[in-house]
């Protein structure tokens, strides 16, 4: 029977439920290494961790250690988009062309910038196939989406973006800026906010990052070659793994490049203190304000996708996951974030105030249910 690994940190009385879901992730779920860290009033309430960041060498996960947390880089991709909107550079609801005159090409010049946060702009794969060296390179990305035909009359359906969402979103910030989305993330979030995120190299980065295992083996399913040309940018890597359970995303090439939907390092404290951020005070005014979350929160999209797996009831805002029950139970109207591949989660709510940051090494299956038991305690905690 394997030795239970030592749980690290800390977690008020009141979140003893948490800590203890925690503990059973290990002890039930296959937890391999993670962390998970909630925010109540800007004041950090839980702060655990635990296992191995990397197997082959038994290095131990530690307060400091970050993983790469895949989607959840979208939410982050959003949190800048409507720092924007609140600044009065960016209109959610202008044409694209306004920003990034270049992407009207091939029917797609009547576009909304809120339909890239939004996944109905029709491009959630490219027609191109592309190199690794090529999907690297941000420029040549973008000019191979401004070149993209939709695959659909952007507006009348949707279908997840699992890649090309940072580029659409992350060329806006760049046009808007003169920033690239890592370097402008740093530069008014990050730094500001002291988190332990990264997108790309924008940044110091001191701690080695988790190594992130495979998903088990399940039955293969026959999947749309659509949505897997989606996620593989026309064959440029694997994903999640090549057929020797490698993880693509453990390539410090990609690690720096910070690919713009999928590409962020990130602690669990790190998401935990940014949804904390855009919710309450944590260090100065909150970074969202009511109005921002309000429009982030009303639900854009829902139901069956153009491409892709049967609907499992996900709800989509501007930008952002929203509670989803059953398939991804938040804590309620007010709750907005994202998860990530394998089982990672990051959202805030401004009705109870909270900012939660979960990540893990070992990526889970169809049935993976560990951030779902930790929200659900959460929310039990809350509701006392």
């Amino acid at each position: 029977m394997p030795t239970q690994p030592a749980i690290h940190g800390v977690a008020d009385e009141r979140f003893g439920p948490v800590a203890d879901v925690f503990r059973d992730n290990f002890a039930s779920r296959g937890e391999v290494g993670a962390a998970v860290c909630v925010y109540l009033r800007g004041r950090k309430v839980v702060d655990l961790y635990g296992g191995l960041a990397d197997p082959r060498s038994r290095r131990p996960w530690t307060a400091h250690t970050p993983a790469v947390v895949f989607s959840c880089t979208k939410g982050i991709l959003a949190v800048c988009a409507y720092l924007l909107v609140q600044r009065g550079q960016l209109d959610l609801d202008a044409p694209v062309t306004r920003y990034w005159p270049e992407f009207g090409q091939r029917g797609k010049d009547g576009v909304p910038v809120r339909w890239l946060l939004t996944h109905q702009v029709g491009l959630p794969a490219l027609d191109r196939d592309l190199s690794l060296d090529e999907v690297l390179d941000f420029p040549t990305v973008v000019r191979a989406i401004e070149e993209q035909a939709p695959l659909w009359p952007p507006g009348t359906a949707h279908s997840y973006h699992p890649m090309t969402y940072g580029w659409l979103v992350g060329e806006v910030v760049h046009r808007v800026t003169g920033q690239l989305p890592g370097e402008f993330f740093r530069d008014a979030v990050a730094g500001p906010l002291g988190l332990r995120t990264w997108l790309g190299s924008a940044g110091a980065r001191a701690d080695p990052v988790a190594w992130t295992l495979p998903p088990p083996a399940e039955p293969a399913a026959d999947p749309d070659p659509v949505a897997r040309r989606a996620l593989t940018m026309g064959g440029a890597f694997a994903f999640p793994a090549d057929d020797a359970g490698l993880v693509s995303f453990n390539d410090p090439t990609i690690q720096a490049a910070g690919i713009p939907g999928a590409g962020a390092l990130s602690t669990a404290d790190g998401l935990a203190r940014l949804y904390a951020g855009c919710v309450s005070e944590v260090a100065g005014p909150r970074l969202l304000d009511p109005a921002s979350v309000t429009d982030a929160t009303m639900v854009r999209v829902r139901g069956q996708q153009r491409y892709g797996p049967p609907d499992t009831g996900q709800r989509w805002g501007t930008g952002f996951l929203l509670d989803s029950p059953p398939a991804r139970p938040l804590l309620g109207d007010r709750s907005f974030g994202h998860d990530g591949a394998g089982g990672h989660l990051a959202f805030g709510d401004d009705t109870y105030q909270v900012g939660f940051g979960y990540v893990l090494n070992q990526m889970g299956g169809a049935a993976d249910d560990r951030a779902n038991r930790l929200t659900a305690a959460l929310r039990s905690c809350l509701d006392r």
